[in-house]
């Protein structure tokens, strides 16, 4: 086990962090991977989704053994850092609780307490070794990442397919009988064209931290596993620094790129900015000319939020000024290029808040609830420039179709 202060910085990172992709999202924090423990917490209360779950005997005796011995190592600051602590780990532990009670007989060993804890240990240890400012091993991610999957050979010594962590640590959350892939038809027309060398994009609404794990298990389910592990996100700069988002960031394909929304977070940083950017952009053509692409961007610029007054959660609007420049890149690769609205319902399994805070710190809620993606017809890009409006509502339209069926079929209307 790694040393104390390792665990207490860990645990902070696992509280206080995002814990996976976010394509194209605004950035509110500063360039900075030194923040101090208690800037990591916020007050604001979480998203009303979800019952608090009573814990039996058995996870309660795992939330109080592990809350003693957080306040054993906290000292002087438990008082101030326990709460929202406390409410991550009673909330995974609830989840894994309501999932051991839903799932078959065989399933039920990765729901047990010592299980859901032994995953966010494993979360902790990678955050402290690869997030941590200051650790020899702090991982620096390049504009375009291949995923590590374990081959020390081709991955300098690296044994650990984070790839399949990252899947591991929020496939258990997914209720997975009750989840759907919609849009069969599309989906299987998408990858015949992958596996022809054609470039596919799609275009998804974005809800939850863990929508880069919703797609590959989903992709799973329709029998696309190797597709899934093979997939391209557009990353913003928040999961490529934010300490626990390191290491599901490291078992992703990504290309990195600072959002419109962050580009002038600060003005000294701007050119430097604009180059990586450009730097990014060559590389995703790169990427594009070569052909048999797939990728996944969230076009919006950021997760849907609950409509307070409804009680819905509707998707953002696609911004088309991002939408033509894939547009324009998928023209450039002078490849065959397909571009597929996909719609996600994922929000109830990690509810961002309601309201869009500054700094990095908000309440992690997690639910054992079924998800779910329709990938719609093929959004036919034709026409000039005069056309470009078109295609976008055009693709959003499809996913919003596509999002209303979804929320029709698993019952959430």
């Amino acid at each position: 086990m790694f040393h104390q202060s390792a665990l207490l910085f860990g645990l902070v990172l696992l509280v206080g962090s995002s814990s996976t992709i976010s394509a194209w999202v605004p950035i509110n924090t500063p360039n900075s991977r030194t923040a101090t423990a208690t800037s990591l917490f916020s007050t604001a209360a979480p998203s009303e989704t979800g019952a608090k779950v009573e814990l039996e005997p058995e996870y309660a005796a795992a939330l109080e053994a592990a809350m003693q011995k957080l306040t054993a190592v906290l000292g002087d600051k438990a008082d101030k850092l326990m709460p929202p602590l406390k409410h991550f780990v009673q909330e995974y532990l609830g989840c894994a609780q309501i999932a051991s009670a839903s799932v078959p007989e065989d399933q039920k060993e990765i729901h047990t307490p010592e299980a859901a804890a032994g995953r966010i240990l494993q979360g902790i240890q990678y955050a402290q070794r690869f997030g941590m400012p200051g650790s020899p091993e702090l991982y620096e991610f390049d504009v375009m990442h291949t995923a590590l999957r374990g081959n020390p050979e081709t991955e300098d010594g690296n044994e650990v397919d984070y790839y399949k962590f990252g899947c591991d640590f929020f496939r258990p959350c997914m209720d997975l009988k009750n989840s759907v892939v919609l849009g069969r038809e599309n989906l299987d027309k998408a990858m015949e064209q992958l596996d022809n060398g054609d470039n596919v994009i799609f275009f998804a609404n974005h809800q939850s931290e863990a929508d880069p794990q919703v797609v590959s298990v989903m992709l799973e389910q329709a029998g696309y596993g190797k597709q899934a592990e093979e997939c391209t996100y557009i990353a913003g700069h928040k999961v490529t620094t934010d300490p626990l988002a390191i290491p599901f960031s490291m078992g992703r394909n990504l290309i990195c790129i600072h959002s419109k929304k962050h580009i002038n977070s600060n003005p000294d940083l701007k050119p430097q900015k604009q180059r990586q950017n450009l730097k990014a952009m060559s590389a995703m053509l790169k990427k594009f000319v070569k052909g048999g692409c797939l990728l996944w961007v969230a076009p919006s610029g950021g997760r849907d939020r609950r409509d307070l007054k409804t009680g819905k959660v509707p998707p953002d609007e696609f911004d088309s000024k991002t939408i033509d420049m894939f547009r324009l890149m998928g023209n450039k690769s002078k490849k065959p290029m397909h571009y597929y609205p996909m719609a996600m319902v994922s929000y109830d399994l990690c509810p961002p808040p309601d309201t869009i805070e500054a700094g990095t710190g908000e309440l992690r809620n997690v639910r054992f609830v079924p998800v779910g993606i329709h990938v719609g017809k093929e959004t036919e890009s034709v026409g000039g420039v005069e056309s470009r409006k078109d295609f976008c509502n055009t693709a959003f339209q499809t996913c919003l179709e596509g999002y209303t069926e979804l929320n029709k079929v698993m019952g959430r209307e």
